[in-house]
């Protein structure tokens, strides 16, 4: 099939590749010259495990292509995505729609036949109709269809989500449109594994939000515990075992830290609370829910500062500042609130990232950026851990003694255990655990 895909930022650009590989050929359109310049000679824009290689073999295959051409791209295909940004909106925090509604007039003036266009962005419950008005008011004799198929994509092991999903959600009350479907996802569709969700375009939407905002709820829910544990002397690592092996409630998003981050969860918990809002049925447990992790990113400067005993004057070395590993999404990161804060209080900050020293550059002032992590460490008064990078699992404790003018290690990612920590003579200060005094 022929596939035209609107918007190279993480989902698109994903989606596209995936696609290609799938079999399909792909036209990747972005308005962006100088991003469709770089991907034409290879250069990813986005750090993504795997992503360089996929897109550099279906280039050569000839089934991927770039291109800033949207008129041309979109007649001779079967099926064009919609997959640009909705970022948060200024002043309400709902869903800007703008650049989806620009993308839905300008694939409704390139149209020529039937085609089924498809929004992949997450979008609020009754734009899939919207975006059909637009284009069938412009195209009325074309009989063109829209569906919702939303991502469900993890950054860090997008491309594997992508080939082996939980699950293919679409919205569309065509039949037509379904079967376009079926056969985009031909690989997956023949795989009795793989469960898809036909359902209408209003359904589809909500699902992503649901999802996004009840996986939340449960990061949300488990970081409270962990509070309790640590008033209590409860420890949070066996609470989340215990209920994560309860097949109703499973181990997924029950492990305890700094407060959720990232391009999807912040915004799309937001915008949900805004749309249920205007459709009269708040979801108070949802604003409750932005509101605690939004404060929880604040405290854990708090609670750094209190296990220096104070920072002002003092440096701090700081492990990891993207919103998870695998990744150079600064994104909602909890560094964002957290170092400033430090800053603010007096810190002086020593940081490093495998990935995301660039993109946190133009976001972070004031900070020193490090080769690496003993780098970061050397002549500090302790270091902390706020992302769970494979590299940080495996520090070598001598080494980090050494660097550091006083044995502090703050984990807000609960990776070492506290027997370890103990043996080693360092202080050490996690989430929902005891802290380790030698």
């Amino acid at each position: 099939m022929r596939v035209a895909m609107i918007g190279t930022g993480y989902v698109g650009l994903v989606s596209g590749a995936c696609f290609s590989n799938f079999g399909h050929h792909v036209v990747c359109v972005d308005k962006d010259a100088g991003k469709i310049a770089r991907l034409k000679k290879g250069e990813i824009p986005i750090f993504e495990p795997g992503l360089d290689a996929l897109v550099a073999d279906n280039v050569k295959a000839g089934r991927l292509a770039f291109t800033t051409d949207l008129a041309a791209a979109v007649p001779d295909a079967e099926a064009v995505f919609i997959a640009v940004g909705t970022p948060s909106r200024r002043g309400d925090g709902f869903a800007d729609l703008t650049y989806v509604y620009d993308a839905a007039a300008e694939i409704a003036a390139s149209l020529r036949n039937y085609t089924v266009v498809v929004t992949k962005s997450t979008v609020p419950v009754g734009t899939s109709k919207k975006v059909q008005d637009i284009i069938r008011e412009r195209c009325p004799s074309l009989g063109i269809d829209v569906a919702s198929n939303p991502e469900f994509l993890r950054e860090g092991s997008a491309i594997e989500d992508f080939q082996r999903p939980d699950r293919i959600v679409v919205g569309t009350e065509s039949e037509r449109a379904r079967n376009v479907m079926r056969q985009l996802y031909r690989p997956l569709f023949l795989n009795d594994k793989t469960p898809f969700v036909f359902t209408t375009q209003e359904t589809s939407e909500l699902i992503k939000y649901a999802s996004n905002a009840f996986l939340a709820m449960k990061i949300t829910f488990i970081n409270e515990m962990a509070d309790l544990c640590e008033k209590s002397g409860a420890d949070i690592q066996d609470v989340s075992r215990g209920i994560g092996l309860d097949g109703r409630i499973g181990s997924k998003f029950l492990n305890a830290g700094p407060g959720y981050g990232g391009s999807c969860f912040p915004k799309d918990t937001l915008a949900l609370v805004r749309q249920a809002n205007e459709f009269g049925a708040p979801t108070n447990l949802i604003e409750t829910v932005v509101d605690v992790n939004a404060k929880r990113k604040r405290r854990m400067a708090d609670k750094i500062a209190d296990a220096f005993d104070g920072v002002k004057g003092k440096t701090v070395a700081i492990l990891g500042v993207t919103f998870k590993p695998n990744t150079d999404d600064m994104r909602d990161s909890p560094s964002l609130d957290i170092i400033p804060a430090l800053q603010a209080a007096g810190a002086n900050i020593r940081a490093f990232d495998p990935e995301g020293m660039k993109e946190a550059g133009k976001l972070l002032s004031g900070v020193t950026w490090t080769e690496d992590a003993y780098d970061a460490m050397t002549g500090a008064d302790g270091v902390v851990i706020l992302t769970e990078w494979n590299e940080f699992r495996a520090l070598d404790l001598k080494q980090l003694k050494a660097k550091l003018n006083r044995p502090l290690l703050i984990d807000l990612r609960n990776i070492y255990p506290l027997r370890e920590m103990a043996d080693a003579g360092i202080e050490y200060h996690s989430i929902g655990r005891s802290a380790v005094k030698p």
